[in-house]
């Protein structure tokens, strides 16, 4: 049967319309970079470094999550990591979220070339009517690049490797006219097409994380399967729709209708950490956020992360994160400053 929202606690109907898988999305600040867009013809193959590498090739700023990605336009070809080797068929896209070194390879055994090498010599972004005509795979390869991950429970709830496929019919994703969007405004080679594509690769690995939400499976304990339980999910609702607010277990139990003892029982079992945990790591989640991104005192974003004063929230988030926030703020608008945008 297919998915729909339903199965996400009813999700129009949280409080606010909290959403939190689009909270999640939005605080991890998602931009991308298209690295090639080739074919080929066998045996070829091409190694993709680890995320940190990967980071430092691109001269991506300082904790700055480096995600590689590989659609397939046609053809087929093999993914290998460490885990194993997986085959990718036309239309089937994979993340490596989990950020290992991989290969990606089809024909007898070559050794692989370095994705650094193919970038150094402009073999890149060329659209398939211009490639060799004996080609039988091609790639669209590039990059997300994620901010804040260590503390969000949507990047923690994601495999290492998520492969999915664009045409899934009755599921509620787009990712097959993102492709097209994207493919299109790539050949296009019009002004402000760097800026589209850009935006569009944003897009592309929003629709490819809804995609795996909405259709993965239940397995074990989890933010996802907790999102898809109708009380535990309207509970993360509440608590991503008003972060600030003083919550407890009994606050929450109370508006699920439940004893204390049997909703965190509840809560507990659903994402495998307590409600209280959940709140903590999120309010840290949302401050970083907003010590990031404004010039709001520390003081305010204490009180609007629910702290009754600054010295409980430099205690909190000391703990939580390793650096008190006024210092972690400073820290972070130097490495800003360092870092030069060669992805723009």
């Amino acid at each position: 049967m297919s998915q729909t929202t339903n199965n996400f606690a009813e999700a129009t109907d949280y409080a606010g319309f909290a959403d939190p898988i689009g909270d999640a999305l939005a605080s991890m600040r998602v931009s991308g970079s298209l690295l090639l867009r080739e074919a080929y013809s066998p045996p070829w193959g091409i190694a993709i470094p680890d995320s940190t590498e990967l980071a430092a090739l691109l001269g991506a700023e300082a904790g700055t999550r480096v995600v590689a990605f590989h659609l397939v336009e046609f053809g087929h070809c093999q993914i290998e990591t460490s885990a194993g080797v997986q085959v990718l068929s036309a239309g089937q896209l994979a993340i490596s979220f989990g950020g290992v070194a991989h290969t990606l390879s089809l024909g007898n055994a070559v050794a692989p070339r370095p994705v650094a090498e193919l970038l150094s010599t402009g073999a890149a972004r060329r659209p398939p009517p211009e490639m060799a005509p004996s080609a039988t795979t091609s790639l669209l390869c590039g990059v997300f690049l994620l901010r804040h991950t260590d503390f969000n429970p949507l990047f923690a709830a994601l495999p290492p490797l998520l492969t999915t496929t664009l045409g899934r019919p009755g599921e509620l994703h787009n990712l097959s006219g993102v492709a097209r969007l994207l493919a299109e405004e790539i050949s296009r080679e019009a002004p402000a097409g760097q800026y589209i594509v850009a935006r569009l690769l944003e897009v592309f690995c929003a629709e490819a994380v809804r995609a795996y939400v909405v259709g993965s499976p239940l397995g074990e304990a989890g933010w996802i399967r907790g999102l898809r339980d109708p009380v535990v999910g309207r509970a993360i609702a509440w608590i991503h729709a008003d972060p600030g607010r003083h919550w407890s277990v009994a606050t929450l139990a109370d508006k699920s209708a439940m004893s204390p003892s049997r909703f965190a029982a509840r809560f507990s079992t659903m994402l495998g950490e307590s409600p209280m945990a959940y709140v903590a790591r999120w309010r840290m989640n949302v401050a970083r956020d907003k010590l990031a991104r404004s010039r709001q005192p520390v003081d305010r974003i204490a009180e609007e992360v629910g702290y009754e004063s600054l010295a409980a929230f430099n205690r909190a988030f000391k703990k939580i994160v390793g650096a008190p926030p006024a210092r972690w703020r400073a820290a972070e608008a130097r490495r800003a400053a360092r870092s030069s945008d060669v992805l723009q």
